[in-house]
């Protein structure tokens, strides 16, 4: 249970810290509306989210200038409200795809490379 417990936790931290990432990842080259957005991030073991964190993040990545949002009715279906990124999206998600690689091989390093200084 402990374990388990761990895990999760680590998940919570990771999400705090990337949300903004995974959110732009989701969308390129597509657009999404909501509830597809949110139901692909909860399709992920680690990209989880609820709409009550799910919403406020759009709407301030649209704020940011990040995220375009559109409504759109299709047939006589209730309009939905489409995401997808902007130019500044695209951008933004190059800037923080580099990171986080980087982050990545850093962490990397040092898993494969416990103890002393190895430079």
């Amino acid at each position: 249970m402990e374990k388990d417990n761990s895990a999760a936790k680590w998940d919570v931290q990771l999400r705090k810290g990337t949300l903004d990432m995974v959110i732009l990842a989701a969308l390129k080259g597509r657009s999404l509306y909501g509830l597809a957005l949110l139901n692909l991030l909860q399709k992920l073991e680690t990209t989880a989210i609820t709409e009550g964190t799910l919403y406020p993040l759009l709407d301030r990545l649209k704020k940011d200038g990040v995220v375009n949002a559109k409504w759109v009715q299709t047939g006589t279906a209730r309009p939905r409200k489409y995401y997808s990124l902007t130019p500044e999206g695209e951008a933004k998600l190059i800037v923080l795809t580099d990171r986080w690689r980087k982050s990545v091989c850093d962490m990397e390093f040092l898993l494969a490379n416990p103890g002393p200084a190895t430079f």
